[in-house]
């Protein structure tokens, strides 16, 4: 490949990630969420609730993000933590009422958010799109892994 196609690629993707970014802290903002924590409420309806760790591991985020957004959104009444029952150190994290109401209104953001990003496009790009997406994810999490050794 050239510098001029990486180029390309790696300022539309860095463009995209900001600006998706971006707007999704303008959608979230009335429901006074930050970009992140959303993504955490929509695992926890997703799983159920979970240690710490493994909502770390799902998100694809480092340990102390984490630990910031739960505390954050427990001191909104949207989740609660409480000891994990195998290991008394470690915290299980779970949706509140609260939670789970703002849940569906995230769920509603989510939707418009996609449907904006991917306006104009076939329906069939769209949805090879998290199969694409996917890959690239892959790849870079691939490379990562090998150089972390």
């Amino acid at each position: 490949m050239d510098f001029a196609q990486a180029d390309a690629i790696n300022q539309a993707i860095r463009l995209l990630s900001l600006r998706h970014r971006a707007r999704t802290a303008t959608l979230l903002a009335p429901l006074g969420l930050h970009p992140g924590q959303e993504a955490l409420l929509l695992e926890l309806a997703r799983t159920g609730p979970m240690i710490q760790a493994q909502l770390s591991e799902a998100l694809g985020c480092e340990p102390p993000s984490v630990t910031l957004m739960t505390r954050k959104l427990e001191a909104s009444g949207h989740v609660r933590r409480g000891p994990a029952p195998s290991d008394k150190r470690a915290s299980v994290v779970e949706l509140t009422d609260s939670g789970r109401a703002l849940v569906d209104q995230v769920k509603r953001i989510w939707c418009a958010l996609a449907e904006e990003t991917v306006s104009g496009l076939p329906a069939e790009t769209v949805a090879e799109l998290p199969g694409v997406l996917g890959t690239l994810t892959g790849n870079v999490d691939a490379r990562r892994r090998r150089d972390d050794r």
